[in-house]
């Protein structure tokens, strides 16, 4: 079924009016209008093929031809923004009279995919853990060494471990029982939970502990990580200290808190394919990673970690 050429015509005259109005009223520049007529043009083009004049199309024709967008490997993000402008269009068409309901109104685009978290592999995780820097005190190199261990060995994210104290205490955030072989953390939401603290980490806390000393002031005397004027380390100093390192590491990229949480993550799971557990680890706070998770308890977790993480053990 073809349309009239009058019909064409009167669908460009329609879109021509539009782009004016575009210009004009809403003043958008040059090349957003440019981007207008393209997808307005290849709306014309799919009506045009289904035997419909543009102000017959209904959403099952653009629920179509979105899917056939999405076929020809466009991005979500794409196609969202080719559905705004026929939206755009459809919205003005109505104000015209032209239309009784908008067919784009309640089409859209396919949700995009989360991109996926940035970890490193074993090898340079590990050559992040074990470098030491010659130039560097052994007071840095000590506490270094055990916040990378704690960030990398438990997956913790930055807040949590900055937030970590010598004791536990009432107004504790979180702590780190060496004996019990595990750290107290509060995450997200106020949600609390125990994550396994493995040799290597442990063997790092020690040696930091060691030569810690006493804090300068009352702002880091309850602190397991200070600074060096004695104040409680911040978020922003162990993204610096991280930076720092991972470049003299000899990484190719510099590696940030959370990239060692993800790396955590990934290397548990690749060892031990055992994503609940994982989920666990992290801390998720959704309400499906809750339901699901909260029946696990932690020895199944710490058998999991123990099992699967490159740094849950120490050599003998």
């Amino acid at each position: 079924m073809a349309i009239s050429d009058a019909d064409v015509d009167a669908d460009a005259a329609l879109i021509e009016r539009y782009l004016a109005h575009q210009r004009v009223q809403r003043r958008l520049a040059e090349r957003t209008t440019e981007l207008y007529a393209v997808h307005l043009a290849d709306l014309a083009r799919r009506a045009q093929e289904a035997g419909l004049a543009l102000a017959q199309v209904q959403p099952a024709q653009v629920r179509r031809w979105m899917a056939q967008l999405h076929a020809a490997g466009h991005a979500p993000r794409g196609i969202a923004l080719v559905l705004s402008c026929w939206r755009g269009f459809y919205r003005w068409l109505g104000h015209e009279g032209r239309i009784a309901a908008n067919p784009v109104q309640d089409v859209h685009a396919p949700k995009a995919a989360r991109p996926l978290p940035k970890a490193l592999g074993v090898d340079d995780a590990v050559r992040l853990a074990e470098h030491r820097d010659p130039e560097a005190d052994p007071w840095t190199a000590a506490r270094d060494a055990a916040i990378v261990e704690l960030l990398y060995g438990c997956g913790l994210r930055v807040s949590e471990l900055v937030g970590l104290d010598l004791q536990p205490g009432k107004e504790a955030k979180g702590w780190v029982d060496l004996e019990a072989g595990e750290a107290s953390v509060l995450g997200k939401g106020g949600k609390r939970r125990a994550v396994p603290v493995g040799g290597k980490a442990a063997e790092a806390l020690r040696a930091w502990l060691a030569v810690r000393g006493e804090a300068a002031g009352s702002a880091g005397a309850a602190a397991l990580f200070i600074g060096a004027r004695g104040a409680r380390l911040s978020a922003q100093a162990v993204w610096k200290l991280l930076r720092a390192r991972s470049l003299r590491a000899g990484l190719a990229a510099p590696v940030h808190p959370h990239m060692l949480r993800h790396s955590f993550a990934s290397h548990v799971l690749q060892s031990s394919g055992d994503l609940r557990a994982v989920q666990e680890l992290l801390g998720h706070a959704s309400i499906a990673t809750t339901q699901v998770y909260t029946r696990l308890d932690f020895q199944h977790l710490a058998r999991a970690y123990d099992a699967a993480h490159p740094r849950a053990k120490l050599k003998k």
